[in-house]
This record gives C-alpha cells, sequence and structure tokens, in this order.
C-alpha cells in the first residue's frame, strides 16, 4: 500500500447535512490532481446522524475513514486523534461546515512540498461572519496572538491548514490549543511557517458551534502554551529565580532593619514599621514560590497521559 500524498482530517460535531458534498468535493479535487490521498473523519460525539453518514460514505469511497468518540471531548481532541492516524507525507486540516474550500487543497499541498514550509495556515481575509460579534473580536484577538507570539499569521485559527507530516508528529494538541498549532509547531523547532488567502464561505447547514467565551480562554490558552514552551521542561528556572530573588529582598530587609534596631536600641519599634513586614512577606512568598518550582520539576518527571480518550468505533484505521 502506498504512502499517501495527503491526509485530510476533518474534525467534526453534529455536521450530518454537509458531509455528502463535502467528501464528494474533496474527492473531485483529489481526482483531478491525482492525488493518493486519506479523508480521515473524527465524530466528536455527535448526536446527530454524522457517524451512519461517514459510514456510508467509507462504503462509497475507499479514502475515507473514521474516528468515533464516545463523546464530545473538544476540536482539540479530534485534531490528536486525527494526527496520530494519518499517514500522509502531508496533513491538511479543514471543518466540515463547507466554510473551508477543498479548492484550495492543491495549493496548500504545493506550499508544503514545492515551496518547503513546514506549516501553511489559512487567512480568512474576507469573512462572511457578523462583523461585531465575529470579525472585530477574531481582529483584536489575532492582533494579540502575532504579538506574544511573534509568529506573523493573521489568522492564527483557521481551520484550513496544511502541515509536514512530521510537525503533526511533533506535537501534542489538548485541551482548546487547537487555535494556537503554529505556536505549537514553532515551539517544537519548525520555522518555515507560511500563509496562505484562502475563501471564507457562508454557512450552508447548521449554526456556528463556538461562543464568545473562545476569546477569553483563548487568551489564556496562549498565555500557557508560552510559559510551557519556555519553561514546561525546567519549572525550577521560573519558579525558583523569582523565588530566590524574593527571597533575597526580604532578607536584605530584614537584615538593614536588625542592623539599624542594634544602631537605635531598644526604642527602634521594629515591628512597628511597614517594611519589617513587608521584608517578611517577602521572604515567606519566596520561599513558596521555590517550593512550587521544586515541585513542579518532580510533575514534569512523572506527567500522567493528557489525551487518552474513549473511541467508540473507527473505519478503516487499526483497532
Amino acid at each position: 500500500m502506498h504512502t499517501p500524498d495527503i491526509s485530510i482530517v476533518v474534525p467534526l460535531f453534529n455536521e450530518e447535512e454537509s458531509l455528502p458534498e463535502l467528501v464528494d468535493w474533496i474527492e473531485k479535487v483529489c481526482g483531478e490532481h491525482g492525488y493518493v490521498h486519506e479523508i480521515i473523519m473524527i465524530d466528536d460525539g455527535s448526536t446527530d446522524d454524522s457517524w451512519k453518514v461517514i459510514t456510508e460514505l467509507s462504503q462509497q469511497y475507499s479514502a475515507v475513514k473514521g474516528i468515533k468518540f464516545q463523546r464530545n471531548y473538544g476540536k482539540s481532541a479530534a485534531l490528536n486523534e486525527g494526527f496520530k492516524a494519518a499517514a500522509g507525507n502531508v496533513i491538511i486540516t479543514m471543518d466540515a461546515d463547507l466554510q473551508d474550500s477543498p479548492d484550495e487543497i492543491p495549493e496548500l499541498y504545493r506550499m508544503i512540498t514545492a515551496d518547503g514550509f513546514d506549516l501553511v495556515s489559512g487567512w480568512k481575509k474576507v469573512r462572511y461572519d457578523n462583523a461585531i460579534t465575529k470579525n472585530l473580536p477574531s481582529k483584536l484577538y489575532n492582533a494579540v496572538n502575532r504579538s506574544i507570539s511573534g509568529i506573523k499569521l493573521h489568522d492564527m485559527n483557521c481551520g484550513l491548514k496544511s502541515y509536514r507530516r512530521n510537525v503533526v508528529k511533533s506535537i501534542e494538541v489538548y485541551g482548546e490549543m487547537h487555535r494556537f498549532i503554529p505556536v505549537l509547531a514553532k515551539a517544537a523547532g519548525f520555522r518555515k511557517i507560511g500563509e496562505k488567502v484562502v475563501v471564507h464561505r457562508p454557512r450552508k447547514y447548521g449554526h456556528s458551534k463556538f461562543g464568545w467565551e473562545r476569546f477569553i480562554n483563548g487568551f489564556l490558552d496562549l498565555l500557557s502554551i508560552q510559559f510551557v514552551s519556555r519553561f514546561g521542561k525546567k519549572p525550577m528556572h521560573f519558579f525558583g529565580l523569582w523565588g530566590v530573588l524574593m527571597f533575597l529582598v526580604g532578607f536584605i530587609m530584614t537584615a538593614w532593619l536588625v542592623v539599624e534596631r542594634l544602631m537605635v536600641g531598644v526604642n527602634y519599634g521594629l515591628t512597628n514599621k511597614p517594611p519589617f513586614y513587608i521584608a517578611l512577606a517577602a521572604m515567606i512568598m519566596g520561599t513558596q514560590f521555590f517550593l512550587a518550582g521544586f515541585t513542579a520539576e518532580l510533575i514534569s518527571r512523572s506527567a500522567a497521559d493528557r489525551n487518552h480518550y474513549l473511541i467508540e468505533a473507527k473505519l478503516g484505521l487499526e483497532k
């Protein structure tokens, strides 16, 4: 069996109406370009007939494979399982709601194989979402992302992306980290990250599964990624440094107050001075920071598996 040129990973939740049209379109594009391909559809605990539709499509098209979660875990979990199952040299992700166009596949593939990019992210320059509730918050959100991460992408959260195989095999997507896969890739050492303007199509079926909370959660997740990528393997370098500095500040202040007390005498009133309590608090907090770093070091050396999901069924993939 030949290694696929492309693995197309499609996470989905309650998208039964759009799936036949999406798969027909992907098959048409891949057939026209002669790609050996596979379509991995991850049903994230849908409550409609999405899995039934996927099963029927797998009987119609040999390229269609499926993973069904026993319950809803979220898009990051779906992508993580899809990445693990993908066998292609290039992996392309897209949403199942038909707002991502399969016609973008050839250029996304070419930018990886010919231009040498490790990752190419779509940029929905013209959007059909609500300008106030979606577009404006998204622009602000991406501006903050660019500032913090240093990755100059206009639309980091776009679901339409292409990856070199070793990128998706080198990163772990968990929680809500699917919004920051370029940041995870950069932290793993992949520096050639590009961008392509892609078509954003109006939603044809269903409704958006994401609300306002994704912007707040996304900002917190970005801070988490930045911290973990710098100090995840060496937490003592962060906590220990600040702990030692705070303890030293408190110790020096205490030493100075004691010297003054000895020079002035019993009328100095050491415990009546605010610097005494500031010094005491600094020493206590410094000790706590140091102990937190030590505890984090122990935890990081024996971290439990974060990506264990209950999978109810698989199609065309190893059980």
